[in-house]
């Protein structure tokens, strides 16, 4: 745990805005990770982090308020997993935390449309949910041009496989909020990577917002 702790330290102190806390249940997908005991601890110690919980669960429901009770700000659930996502949508509100739906990179971009003007963020994955290192796949980009275009003030988040050599093209996509992982972890130095995609993505948002 303390180790841990040092290292989501370490990444706020690189400057990441917010923490982006992987959450599998071994049956969404074939990992299993940590719960919600374990980000209890870690929001004691880190009590002005944000925590981006992204829910790689079969249950999306039965975690909603274990993980508000641990103090988590943003709940970001797939839409894969659940039979009824405006349900869980107003659950994850009424639980106080921010709601975020994502979709696997097999799901068409039109599953999320119907939800959108009731979520905080959309999550586009550019990898096979599950497993860390994987290559980032560009063909999904689509998805967040179709949505940048449509809900011009929406927060989209990519995940998997981001970094300095591919940021460019999320940005110029439309994502606005970027999950790195390897690129950061496995950098000499993690303050730079992280500078780097920050200012790639702000340039591309004032390029946007110029070309408007």
């Amino acid at each position: 745990m303390s180790f841990l702790v040092s290292y989501l330290v370490d990444m706020r102190n690189s400057g990441a805005d917010y923490l982006h806390l992987d959450v599998m249940d071994g049956h969404f997908v074939p990992n299993l990770t940590f719960g919600h005991p374990v980000v209890k601890c870690l929001k004691k110690k880190l009590p002005q982090a944000f925590f981006d919980m992204h829910m790689m669960v079969s249950d999306p429901l039965k975690w909603i308020e274990p993980i508000a009770d641990a103090g988590a700000e943003q709940y970001t659930f797939h839409i894969e997993a659940a039979s009824d996502p405006m349900e869980v949508i107003r659950k994850i509100k009424e639980a106080g935390m921010r709601a975020g739906v994502g979709l696997k990179p097999g799901t068409s971009v039109e599953t999320v449309v119907p939800y959108v003007k009731h979520v905080d963020l959309v999550l586009i994955m550019t990898v096979e949910p599950g497993f860390g290192g994987q290559k980032f796949m560009s063909d999904m980009m689509p998805k967040v041009q179709h949505l940048r275009t449509s809900y011009p003030e929406l927060d989209i988040e990519v995940d998997g496989g981001v970094g300095p050599n591919n940021i460019t093209v999320c940005g110029e996509a439309g994502a606005n909020l970027i999950v790195s992982g390897t690129a950061i972890t496995g950098s000499k130095d993690p303050k730079e990577v992280i500078t780097f995609l920050k200012k790639s993505v702000e340039e591309s948002i004032v390029k946007s917002y110029l070309e408007r």
